[in-house]
């Protein structure tokens, strides 16, 4: 089944849970305006989650089937989250009517906030050697 491995997935979410209810009092606290952001705060949120997510799963199942080949796999599906991303970031950097050093600390601080995630999962998975 899937969610065999449901720590996995708690970790994941009660991480994200964390992140985003300091996040929030972070804006609160510092006065920041995220209503002008191009992508709002819960969507940036869901679409890394989202991607995190797939990410967990996709190298749960390769450690149950191949686990020599996790940690090269988690390397080639980051890259391609990195493409991504870049996708994503694409749009904010050509914004030219206000000031978006802010939005970008926010997406790039984000993404360290993820990839440390999937690098801890990943680093667990490794560490149950069959």
């Amino acid at each position: 089944m899937i969610f065999k491995n449901y720590k996995t997935y708690l970790f994941l979410v009660i991480s994200v849970l964390i992140a985003y209810v300091l996040h929030k009092l972070g804006f609160y606290l510092f006065k920041v305006n995220p209503e002008q952001f191009y992508y709002s705060l819960e969507k940036l949120y869901a679409i890394f989650f989202l991607l995190s997510f797939i990410i967990i799963l996709i190298v749960l199942k390769i450690s149950e089937r191949n686990f020599d080949q996790v940690g090269m796999s988690f390397l080639l599906l980051t890259t391609f989250k990195i493409f991504f991303y870049y996708l994503l970031l694409k749009p904010i950097l050509k914004i030219r009517h206000y000031d978006i050093t802010m939005e970008k600390m926010n997406f790039f601080g984000m993404f360290i906030l993820f990839l440390t995630i999937e690098t801890i999962v990943t680093i667990r998975i490794l560490s149950k050697k069959p």
